[in-house]
């Protein structure tokens, strides 16, 4: 054997590596160790949006609370109408939301009724008021109404009792209205979770830093820090770690004794100095270590005591990816979000995207749409991992699964949209 052959190890430009996990085994693994934070806190529900139920909310009334009208117009009974020939009938009376008209209608007789105010007794069908010819206090419509027509019944929308909001729903304005309707002031959610996470690195400097030779500017805990915000979590920004063992140990340690997750950027590959997984295998363990994705193969998963670990590649989009595709969702899971939809469609792109099979591939793309209203995707520029103007430009995923191989333009491929994603 000649012992002056190079062997040379599995990296990030192999299409291939055994050692690797396939992205649904790595989200398997992942849910498997993860658990919803039991706490919860009572909370205003103006202080409730993006926050997640903890518990379903019954409807304690009927909403709406009373049969009323859905239009402007003239309620009237079903007996007066007429299938073939106009009718004309008297208005009695006049009533508004909040002032309901009391006396029974009789036949030939309407109450002129506006948009939201209860059914007067003895009606059960409002005629529009663009749908009359009035004169005087007679008004004429045409056939062909039907009995019931323009009337919103008493909880039609909710009844006492119904489960309205199920637990792990994401509260949006909707639901908020939706409790305020009920009369609910006050709704009970899970607390929110506490993500602590800082960059390891010798070469990195905080912005207001002067620049050294070699050293660059750490962008992703900026990244990070903006995708965090959007998901209404506790924030610890721990700063930049430099790359020494008993730096990194410590900054682990105090980081997992308050925070329910810990996210490190860099340190998870193969270099001389990177301690990332070696520490944490010594203060914790770590689930795996490599996953079959571009860009983002070298990802650590594991735990700190208590808190999920979460290790991300170094390169700026490599940790966007890796954490849209896998963090955020963790996230969602362990604040209990169970409404957790990622929107993918096909469509054909109009790009030649370079690929091996063996692993699943996120390029950056720009979905448009034609004159004549039909999209495509094509790649938003140079795809490189550290190129992090490519992620600002694009506004999807393309996402090319394990076994394709490279796109050619016309051909049909999966998109993630980044409207709702990020």
């Amino acid at each position: 054997m000649n012992e002056n052959i190079a062997i040379n190890q599995p990296n990030c430009a192999d299409a291939v590596d055994s050692n690797a996990l396939s992205v649904a085994a790595a989200m398997q693994r992942i849910n498997a160790l993860v658990a919803v934070v039991a706490d919860t806190e009572l909370v205003p529900i103006r202080d409730a949006l993006a926050r997640i139920l903890a518990e379903d909310v019954c409807s304690t009334i009927n909403v709406p609370s009373d049969t009323n009208s859905a239009v402007d117009g003239y309620a009237i009974a079903a007996a007066d109408l007429s299938q073939d020939t106009p009718r004309q009938l008297t208005i009695v009376g006049t009533t508004f939301a909040g002032q309901p008209y009391k006396e029974n209608i009789q036949p030939g007789q309407c109450v002129r009724i506006m948009t939201g105010a209860k059914m007067p007794p003895g009606s059960d069908t409002v005629i529009m008021q663009e749908h009359v010819s009035l004169q005087g206090d007679v008004i004429r419509f045409n056939p062909g109404y039907k009995s019931g027509q323009n009337v919103r019944h008493a909880g039609e929308d909710l009844t006492i009792g119904q489960v309205a909001i199920h637990a792990g729903k994401k509260l949006t304005p909707a639901e908020l209205g939706m409790l305020a309707s009920m009369g609910i002031a006050e709704v009970k959610v899970r607390r929110k979770l506490r993500v602590a996470f800082f960059s390891t690195g010798d070469e990195l400097r905080s912005l207001g830093e002067p620049l050294g030779e070699g050293e660059i500017y750490d962008s992703n805990r900026y990244t990070l820090h903006g995708m965090l915000s959007r998901l209404n979590v506790e924030i610890d920004d721990m700063g930049v770690i430099p790359d020494q063992p008993q730096a990194i140990r410590q900054a682990f340690l105090q980081a997992s004794r308050h925070a329910d997750v810990v996210i490190t950027t860099g340190g998870v590959s193969v270099g001389e100095a990177d301690y990332v997984k070696e520490i944490i295998n010594e203060v914790g363990n770590v689930d795996f270590w490599k996953l079959a994705i571009k860009p983002g193969r070298p990802l650590a998963f594991g735990k700190i005591n208590d808190a999920i670990f979460f290790g991300l590649p170094g390169n700026p989009v490599a940790v966007m990816v890796t954490f849209y595709q896998f963090v955020q969702p963790t996230l969602k899971r362990i604040m209990g979000q169970t409404d957790i939809v990622q929107t993918r469609f096909k469509v054909p792109c109009t790009t030649t995207l370079r690929k091996k099979p063996g692993r699943m591939e996120y390029y950056r793309g720009i979905l448009s749409t034609d004159n004549e209203g039909q999209v495509s995707v094509r790649k938003a520029g140079m795809q490189g991992s550290g190129i992090l103007s490519s992620m600002s430009k694009a506004n999807c995923f393309i996402v090319l699964p394990p076994d394709s191989e490279s796109v050619e333009p016309g051909q049909i491929v999966d998109v993630e949209p980044f409207e709702g994603l990020i």
